[in-house]
């Protein structure tokens, strides 16, 4: 659902997000991760908002870029939304671990693109 903001400001959307998660996790271990709900829960709202701002991006540069996987990041978007008690704290910590560093260099090579 594409809106006025435009994808340059939405690939920035993702990549606060991506720094909030970054700061949040700071030197913490899985269970620390687990075991503080403050964090955990900031981490998932950081999570929502990657996966909104992913969703509302052109449909050209979605195509575009297709070696990121947008849409698992939408989908992982609804499955925090809507199917939050099923959320398993492993999976979050292994996609904020190994999967999120790898989007960041994805989007800052977007956003070097845009002018």
């Amino acid at each position: 659902m594409p809106d006025n903001l435009g994808d340059k400001i939405r690939l920035q959307h993702v990549l606060d997000a991506i720094e909030e998660i970054e700061n949040y996790i700071q030197n913490a271990t899985l269970e620390e991760f687990i075991s503080n709900s403050m964090m955990f829960n900031a981490s998932l709202r950081q999570l929502e908002i990657i996966g909104e701002a992913s969703n509302r991006l052109s449909e050209k540069l979605l195509q575009d870029n297709k070696d990121i996987p947008w849409a698992r990041i939408i989908g992982l978007r609804n499955l925090v939304i809507h199917e939050y008690f099923g959320i398993d704290d492993m999976t979050i910590w292994s996609i904020i671990k190994i999967n999120l560093p790898k989007l960041k260099e994805q989007i800052h090579l977007l956003l070097s693109k845009i002018k």
